[in-house]
């Protein structure tokens, strides 16, 4: 029996398919927060998630014989979810970029900007981060959920979601002004105006 959760993937896996349910509950454990990330940004009903986020880990359980630890686990795994939602979310017919926000985009960039002290400590300046991202189309809440959440890199992201990582990147950079956009029109003066130290 699989006590060891500092266990490492491959042994985990050598585990799993061995035929230790133990070990299973363990994976299960380590990646939920990810398989959850993913589903929930990429699926807006709750019941619906609940349900992908099973279906994940079932159809994890039955592939983990054929990985062949040429990337990583956690790569691996957030293929499958990924691919698992796209196939829910084109049965349902919700696409995955809304087309018409893609003229609103602004040309500014959060990368390096260090927001003002008094937004930082502002709960509801996260509250409402959170609450655009939730507006944004699937793919894009995707990407900023891994991006800033799981903090995989560019090439991790695009091999999820077999995108080429310039098309990532691009992505990325159009999820973040569309939240800039949105966030000014609550936090103007605070966001608009505020000059980045150099």
């Amino acid at each position: 029996m699989t006590t060891n959760h500092d266990i490492d993937d491959n042994a985990l896996i050598r585990q799993i398919c061995n035929g230790d349910t133990s070990a299973y509950k363990i994976f299960i454990n380590r990646y939920q927060k990810l398989v959850i990330h993913i589903v929930y940004r990429m699926v807006s009903q709750q019941q619906d998630r609940e349900d992908l986020v099973q279906d994940v880990f079932v159809n994890a359980y039955r592939a983990l014989s054929k990985f062949r630890f040429e990337s990583q686990i956690s790569t691996w795994l957030g293929k499958i979810a990924y691919h698992i939602c796209l196939n829910h979310l084109q049965k349902k017919k919700v696409p995955l970029l809304d087309d018409s926000m893609e003229g609103s985009l602004t040309e500014y960039s959060l990368d390096g900007q260090k927001l003002p002290d008094d937004l930082i400590a502002d709960k509801d300046f996260y509250d409402k981060i959170h609450s655009e991202v939730e507006n944004l189309p699937p793919l894009y809440r995707t990407i900023v959920t891994l991006y800033h959440l799981e903090q995989f890199s560019y090439k991790e992201i695009a091999d999820i979601l077999q995108l080429p990582e310039g098309t990532v990147k691009s992505y990325l950079y159009r999820a973040r002004g569309q939240l800039r956009e949105r966030l000014s029109s609550v936090y103007k003066h605070e966001v608009m105006d505020y000059e980045p130290s150099r």
